[in-house]
């Protein structure tokens, strides 16, 4: 699975590919914003509409590190997306 590091804040977070996609496959894609491991992970999710009918790996990789940490400061915490309600119902781990 593809994955890039960002900086935000002086903290550092991977970014990757939440698994979820629109029902068209290439419209709209989730991603999450992970920072830290185990019971100190912290989840931040986001879905993003890629300019023309790319892939999810391509599109990743060619996204500025400006543009990540844009849809950083627009995700939303994991406990209030969607994607990580589906998450903690798999899991039974509660969000952060």
């Amino acid at each position: 699975m593809a994955r890039r590091i960002i900086e935000v804040d002086g903290e550092r977070w991977e970014v990757f590919p939440s698994g979820r996609v629109t029902v068209y496959q290439r419209d709209e894609f989730g991603l999450v914003f992970q920072r830290g491991s185990g019971a100190d992970r912290v989840r931040r999710f986001m879905r993003y509409a890629p300019r023309g009918a790319r892939r999810w790996d391509a599109s990743l990789a060619e996204l500025s590190d400006e543009r990540l940490v844009d849809f950083f400061q627009h995700s939303q915490p994991e406990w209030t997306s969607p994607d990580g309600r589906l998450t903690r119902a798999l899991t039974g781990r509660a969000g952060g």
